[in-house]
């Protein structure tokens, strides 16, 4: 199976790191990082898609837990 998560968090080291995390549990980026400003909070956040191909395991939407992988 194939599994993408897009991973957000606030423009600072957090973003980094939880994008990190990602990367040593075999996750691969997958396209561009995006910036966007949030008016409400008044803050920059960053996201990032990642990816991640599971071999003999079938996707089951809703018991599939992402962050698990």
């Amino acid at each position: 199976m194939r599994l993408y998560r897009f991973l957000t968090e606030v423009d600072d080291a957090k973003f980094c790191h939880k994008v990190t995390v990602a990367l040593n549990k075999g996750w691969h980026l997958y396209g561009s990082p995006t910036y966007a400003y949030d008016k409400k909070e008044k803050i920059m956040r960053c996201g990032q898609a990642v990816v991640k191909d599971v071999d003999g395991e079938e996707y089951k939407p809703g018991e599939t837990k992402l962050g698990d992988w």
